[in-house]
């Protein structure tokens, strides 16, 4: 299932995409796509219903975050080696982690903010995770069995406050706008393997990023295992796994970064698109 939540800011209904590719609503069934919607059992009721007989959405409404209550963002960093080496730095031995804030969670399709005095603002297109059942130092072999599904994000990073601030990488992830989260959530039973998926991102119609997570360093049952191992993933929380290789900060001959007017276009296979204009912040 394809679900999404739409609407104005605050105030999103709950969703489907079906298979003809028209919005119905779900709102008569559910009171939002939250940590409590996203139960295995939920999933699998929301499945077997006729899309058809559900109330259809004329034209175009905002899509929001398509996960309500989101309770915390965790991310891997340099989980693509040809990322890492743009970076300038070494494949990690294990996964790394920081926290991007929920309050920089937005919609698919909504302004991107850059922020007063930022100077080196990037894009990464990313997979990411939505844990639907508790996990708590789960097993590799077990891991896949708590995640309710997959969404596209785009990971937007303030370069120079995450690297040339001091301290953690988290003050540069965390501006508002810097989640879009979106468009759908696409069940974990339409993704035999996350492995599988490519994902590109344009700015300004240029083709930057190109990708396939065929070439994540650690995947998906790795990365939720050990993220469990030192927190507890509730459901709703988001992982997000890492960027291939084509950010802003790797461009040659020089990096080049965002800036008020550029547009971002991005993709995943299953995951639909998003569509961000970069406004003053």
């Amino acid at each position: 299932m394809k679900l999404v939540r739409y609407g104005q800011p605050g105030a999103e209904r709950p969703g489907l995409i079906d298979a003809t590719g028209a919005l119905r609503d779900l709102s008569m069934l559910l009171p939002d796509l939250g940590p409590a919607q996203l139960h295995p059992r939920t999933l699998l009721a929301l499945a077997a219903l006729d899309a058809s007989r559900l109330p259809a959405i004329d034209g175009a409404p905002r899509l929001g975050c398509p996960v309500a209550g989101v309770g915390k963002i965790v991310c891997v960093g340099l989980n693509y080696a040809d990322h890492a080496r743009e970076a300038g730095l070494q494949p990690p031995a294990e996964p790394v982690l920081f926290m991007k804030a929920v309050t920089a969670l937005s919609g698919p399709n909504d302004d991107v903010r850059i922020p007063p005095g930022a100077t080196k603002t990037d894009w990464e297109v990313e997979l990411g995770v939505v844990i639907g059942t508790r996990a708590h130092d789960v097993t590799e072999a077990a891991a896949l069995q708590h995640v309710a599904g997959y969404v596209l994000a785009n990971d937007v990073s303030e370069r120079a406050w995450q690297m040339e601030r001091g301290g953690q990488w988290d003050k540069g992830k965390s501006y508002d706008t810097f989640a879009p989260i979106g468009p759908w959530l696409l069940t974990a039973d339409e993704v035999p393997d996350p492995h599988t998926i490519d994902l590109w991102l344009e700015v300004n119609g240029q083709r930057v990023q190109n990708g396939s997570t065929r070439h994540f360093i650690f995947g998906v049952p790795t990365v939720v295992s050990y993220i469990s191992q030192f927190m507890t993933l509730e459901p709703g929380d988001v992982i997000l796994t890492g960027t291939p290789a084509g950010v802003g900060l790797g461009q040659k001959p020089a990096p080049w970064f965002l800036k008020p007017g550029d547009v971002m276009r991005l993709g995943a296979t299953g995951l639909g698109e998003q569509m961000q204009k970069c406004v003053g912040g």
